[in-house]
């Protein structure tokens, strides 16, 4: 598998690729957001580590170019940022970013993250009972088709990009119609219970699904595919159908 670094320092650079291919990793790098962009479009890595800190573009635009674009909207990004603060850590989320390491960080826990984050989007779909759940791993609901192995949302025929978290949230609740999860569920299904986030994150990733759902179907009625059940979480409305589309 192939990892792709992006950081300015090349301590850190090299540190990370040291640590990456004692575990069998091929490590691509990358100085400055342009080379970065150059190498995921034509490298195609399966994990990018991004530093927000670069000399000709920040983190979060580099970020914000990869999830527009539909070579490398699939790729999973784990942001690399000595800023520790709520906000910027739910800026990152809200961009794609996929996870987070704060500097200083150990090697060991950085790849630790990394294969985490690649087990999570490479395991074979979860067997459930709902009917709305193909041989596959395809969910097809309410004109929401979503293949796991393939990485791809259409809805209504029609293509959607999301980031891989938003991919992993909605396919999550997409297989368990009229199931409420809390956010804490959502974090520990998709991400493991290890995982170092705030519940306002899920909010902020649900809120970029509906909107991409609306965006989609040009229409509001699409975003309220996913639901807020107020004091508890959230769920996949099981007869979003009989409800009306406006």
């Amino acid at each position: 598998m192939t990892i792709l670094v992006v950081d300015d320092e090349l301590p850190i650079i090299e540190l990370i690729q040291y640590n990456l291919k004692k575990e069998g990793f091929t490590v691509l790098t990358a100085e400055n957001g342009a080379r970065a962009l150059e190498l995921a479009r034509s490298e195609n890595p399966h994990l990018i580590i991004l530093d927000l800190m670069l000399p000709d573009m920040g983190g979060f635009d580099i970020c914000r170019i990869l999830r527009n674009d539909s070579s490398t909207a699939h790729i999973p990004i784990i942001m690399a940022t000595a800023k520790t603060s709520d906000s910027d850590i739910v800026s990152g989320l809200d961009l794609g970013a996929d996870d987070y390491i704060t500097k200083p960080f150990s090697p060991k826990v950085l790849v630790a993250r990394v294969k985490s984050v690649l087990r999570r989007f490479q395991e074979q779909p979860e067997q459930v009972t709902a009917t709305v759940q193909k041989t596959d791993g395809t969910v097809s609901i309410h004109g929401l088709q979503i293949i796991p192995y393939k990485f791809e949302v259409t809805l209504n025929g029609s293509p959607i990009i999301f980031s891989a978290t938003e991919f992993s949230i909605l396919l999550h609740l997409a297989r368990h119609p009229g199931q409420v999860f809390s956010r804490i569920q959502i974090i520990n299904d998709i991400k493991g219970s290890s995982y170092p986030v705030t519940e306002r994150s899920i909010d902020v990733q649900i809120l970029s699904i509906r909107k991409k759902l609306a965006e989609s179907a040009d229409s509001p009625a699409f975003a309220n595919m996913i639901e807020t059940v107020r004091g508890v979480g959230y769920r996949f409305v099981e007869n979003f159908e009989s409800r009306g589309r406006e």
